[in-house]
């Protein structure tokens, strides 16, 4: 394989899809010399096969806002490999959503999944729907729309969604519901992120955020570190910001900025349990400001417009809003400032350049597809509480979570240790990731 040819053959055809093709690059990059150790890999054509979703699924979704007028929206599934089991990703409701960005989350998704150790194949959906400034009945309203164009296309076995950005427990709950309606079946095992009386696991909201802060952890654990005390920088208030936030305070570090689409909001004692519970507040306001903070909490939290979250320092910086939301200009302000761990929570936050600038200045960096593997690894166990009908405790899913970030992290650092004994995590999480859907699809034929 020559990731040159293959990249060049792929531009021709996908030349507007930047993030999709951003992702698949680095992916092969990484994998490039392992794979060439591997004829078997090479004669079945594995690469050009895996870099190809399985199938797309694009739709007009119609609904009717609060003032009666007809709206129109575009709604997509993409289904990119199920080698290892059934489809398996969120779906996101958000203005800039387009195929290339669901292309790239599905393929990212695939590897993501892989590295769980849990039987799930990868896929990726949603909608150019912008839920900022809706109404619970609008919200509804389209999410009952949106279930009636996919609901034929998925299934406890065939294709799983879940949550993402713009699509929290609320959103869930209105998919199921129609789900349910149109199937005549109550199958708790379509979707995950559920209610915790009808289906939900415990830990889920909290998963992708707690899960991360594991797997950093362990990073700074394996550089002998110790995370007690150390300043975190986040980007983000939703779910996964919240989550991270909370963890990360309870295991003894100091989470100092927050940030939104409109600014940065600066805590220079640390974020509180009430400042972390007002955080959900913020999420379901739909308002999407940051400065909901500073405004509840004059005296400790102070916000600057325009600001990102990188331009407090910190020691740690965790992206865990958007992709791409890190920029080269970023790492530099953050190395200037002093960080020296940067872990993606968000689904490739990092941009290449910055990606390149931490990698060049030598400090911990971890990527998105291993650090926040345990939100889905969590809805994984989800599926499997649901298939088993029963409920785990808090303390069950704790350790699971716990149990699989720990085997990802292992998984890295087999595939990703240096001559000089660091770890690459980027190189070992794609290589890990890639092994396993590699010769499954090697396995299962030419199909």
């Amino acid at each position: 394989m020559k990731v040159s040819e293959i990249m060049t053959a792929l531009e021709k055809k996908y030349g507007h899809e930047q993030e999709y093709l951003q992702a698949v690059r680095e992916v092969l990059e990484s994998i490039e010399e392992v794979y060439n150790q591997h004829p078997e890999f090479e004669k079945a054509k594995i690469v050009e096969r895996i870099v190809e979703p399985d199938r797309i699924f694009t739709f007009r979704v119609v609904w009717v806002d609060d003032k009666g007028e007809v709206q129109t929206n575009l709604g997509y599934r993409v289904q990119f490999n199920a080698a290892i089991g059934p489809y398996k990703g969120g779906l996101r409701f958000h203005k800039a959503v387009t195929p290339s960005m669901l292309k790239f989350l599905g393929f990212e998704q695939t590897f993501k999944n892989a590295l769980t150790t849990l039987p799930m194949g990868g896929g990726k959906g949603g909608s150019d729907f912008d839920p900022k400034g809706k109404s619970d009945a609008e919200i509804m309203r389209f999410c009952q729309a949106f279930m009636l164009e996919l609901w034929r296309n998925i299934g406890p076995d065939t294709d799983v969604p879940a949550g993402d950005v713009g699509v929290g427990g609320r959103e869930i709950g209105y998919l199921t519901g129609m789900y349910k309606k149109l199937a005549r079946e109550y199958n708790t095992g379509v979707l995950t992120g559920k209610g915790m009386t009808w289906g939900g696991s415990i830990l889920r909201p909290e998963a992708t955020g707690y899960g991360a802060l594991y797997f950093t952890n362990q990073v700074l654990k394996t550089a002998g570190k110790d995370i007690k005390g150390k300043t975190i920088a986040l980007s983000g208030f939703g779910n996964v910001a919240w989550g991270a936030a909370k963890k990360a305070t309870e295991l003894g570090a100091k989470v100092v900025a927050i940030s939104g689409p409109d600014g940065v909001c600066h805590i220079p004692d640390g974020i509180t349990q009430d400042m972390i519970d007002y955080m959900l507040v913020m999420r379901s306001s739909n308002r999407d400001i940051v400065s909901m903070m500073a405004d509840k909490f004059p005296d400790k939290a102070f916000f600057t417009a325009g600001k990102k979250a990188w331009s407090i320092k910190c020691d740690i910086a965790l992206p865990c809003a958007f992709q791409n939301e890190l920029t080269g200009e970023d790492a530099k302000e953050l190395l200037a400032n002093g960080t020296w761990c940067c872990c993606e929570v968000s689904n490739m936050g990092c941009r290449p350049e910055a990606i390149h600038e931490f990698q060049k200045a030598g400090i911990l960096f971890a990527p998105g597809k291993a650090v926040n593997a345990g939100g889905v690894a969590t809805s994984g166990l989800e599926m499997t509480q649901n298939a088993s009908h029963i409920s785990w405790t808090a303390e069950e899913v704790d350790a699971k979570l716990h149990h699989i970030m720990s085997s990802i992290h292992e998984q890295c650092v087999k595939y990703g240790r240096r001559p000089d004994g660091t770890i690459d995590y980027v190189k070992g999480a794609n290589i890990a990731g890639f092994m396993k859907v590699a010769t499954a699809m090697l396995e299962q034929g030419t199909i």
